[in-house]
């Protein structure tokens, strides 16, 4: 089993490097923009995608200027000066929409990180400057009873942010 799930994650990993290169370039260049400044890049991750949150501020390489959007259910105070990274599992999340929407209407810049889901409801991607599609909408394996398991949502939303990590690097590398 863990052959089948390495690779169909190794193609889905493809299909984000492959698929939304110019995406995660925009969202660097987005995201960039406050750190030229005197911006910061605030992130909300909902449900398990705080793990994305967790490793833009504290793990071995933090995102530059990188704080967490929301701490003890407070919004930290932001302005047009910083930018937003929202990341989470399926593009037609209710709550990620409805901050997305906030924040919009306060003016500021976000760069969303979700799979996209077919609906023709709300969805995220109507709602932020640039969204990366993390493609991943069913789990990877097939059971014998024609489920299926193992769905590492959070594993192809940490391969995009990487992504937005390295581009945003080679752009401040440039300057």
């Amino acid at each position: 089993m863990l052959k089948i799930f390495m690779t169909q994650l190794s193609g889905y990993f493809k299909k984000i490097a492959e698929q939304e290169e110019f995406h995660l370039e925009d969202g660097a260049r987005l995201l960039a923009q406050a750190l030229f400044g005197d911006g910061h890049v605030f992130l909300h991750g909902f449900k398990e995608m705080e793990a994305i949150v967790l490793e833009a501020t504290m793990g071995q390489e933090p995102m530059p200027k990188a704080k967490k959007l929301i701490e003890n259910g407070t919004m930290a105070d932001v302005d047009e000066t910083d930018r937003i990274l929202l990341i989470t599992r399926f593009s037609h999340d209710k709550e990620a929409i409805a901050l997305a929407q906030q924040l919009k209407e306060r003016g500021l810049q976000i760069v969303g990180l979700s799979a996209v889901v077919d609906e023709a409801n709300a969805s995220l991607v109507d709602y932020v400057d640039v969204h990366i599609d993390t493609k991943l909408v069913k789990p990877l394996i097939p059971d014998e009873d024609g489920s299926r398991f193992g769905f590492p949502a959070v594993m192809t939303a940490l391969l995009a942010y990487y992504g937005l990590l390295f581009t945003i690097k080679e752009i401040l590398d440039e300057y």
